[in-house]
């Protein structure tokens, strides 16, 4: 109506966010900048040590590995957008963003988060087609095929989150600029929008639907085949090997959607925000951090890789 119309013209346009998250807690966030910090090290590290081993050695030039190397890529970028920002916003005494940093912020955290979704949901796909049909698995899993599986998960994650950001940006804020969050996440966003959120909130239901539920039920569906496989490997070893590979995806799927489902798909309580916060941290550092850890740890090839680079390394270094 005439009158919110007119109420909304005397407020200025919102050109900077304050990112007051945990800043009632000035001791929390001394220690959680330490913490992030170094996750953010070891994320780095971890995960551009998979990128590089998966390159360097030809036995890794496998889907799998190419996959997981999209996946350690994805978590860099990632941490990198929200990470260093929330650093400086810890020892900041102004805890601003500009409004285009805060946006651009949101587009890539929500795209790298929906493409995760889908790639682990792919990487599920190829677990299921080298168990239940190792002898076709060259001929399914190609290299066309497996390229533009990885290709669509960014794509669709990334116009998903054009959408959503574009939507959130575009609507009145009347003057309100502080969010209660870490970084600029769309659910705190949009608690400071001032007119009617209710396709936006469609938007986002049905975003979670199908970037959430359909790929989590995917990877169900695909490790009940799995699982049914693994039982009927005759070899121990073999049912070891075959286990072992898939343990790590499993762990990995467990992690993130765990954090991701809290997150996203929880009932709302005003009682819970620090809880929040602590989830979004998991959310967003401990599974990118873990990743690279958890697929060293139970893979044999990539244990066996990183020591055949060392070697390599030092090799070279004595002459």
């Amino acid at each position: 109506d005439k009158f919110s119309e007119i109420n909304m013209g005397n407020y200025s346009a919102v050109t900077e966010f304050l990112l007051v998250g945990l800043s009632q807690y000035p001791e929390l966030q001394n220690l959680l900048f330490v913490l992030c910090l170094i996750m953010y090290k070891i994320i780095l590290l971890g995960n551009s040590l998979l990128i590089i081993i998966s390159i360097l050695d030809p036995r890794l030039h496998t889907p799998m590995y190419f996959f997981l190397g999209n996946l350690s890529f994805l978590d860099i970028c990632y941490t990198s957008s929200t990470i260093p920002p929330m650093l400086i916003i810890f020892m900041s005494e102004r805890k601003s963003i500009s409004f285009l940093g805060c946006a651009l912020q949101m587009v890539i955290s929500l795209g790298l988060g929906s493409t995760e979704c889908i790639l682990l949901a792919v990487m599920a796909y190829d677990r299921y087609v080298a168990i239940c049909n190792p002898l076709r698995y060259p001929i399914i899993m190609n290299k066309v095929l497996y390229i533009h599986l990885a290709a669509w998960s960014w794509t669709i994650g990334y116009m998903t989150s054009l959408v959503q950001t574009a939507m959130a940006m575009v609507l009145p804020f009347c003057g309100n600029n502080v969010i209660d969050h870490l970084t600029c996440e769309i659910l705190a966003l949009l608690k400071l929008v001032c007119s009617d959120i209710s396709m936006n909130v469609l938007i986002m239901t049905v975003a979670s639907v199908v970037l959430l539920v359909i790929p989590l039920l995917l990877i169900f569906v695909s490790y009940i085949f799995i699982l049914s496989s693994i039982l009927r490997i005759n070899s121990a070893e073999g049912r070891k090997k075959a286990f072992s590979t898939c343990s790590a995806h499993l762990t990995v799927v467990i992690l993130f959607y765990g954090s991701a489902l809290f997150m996203y798909m929880k009932p709302k309580s005003n009682n819970t925000k620090v809880s929040d916060e602590i989830i979004g941290l998991s959310y967003g550092v401990i599974t990118p951090m873990l990743n690279p850890i958890i697929y060293s740890l139970r893979n044999k090839e990539v244990k066996e890789a990183v020591k055949k680079v060392l070697k390599r390394h030092l090799h070279l270094t004595k002459i």
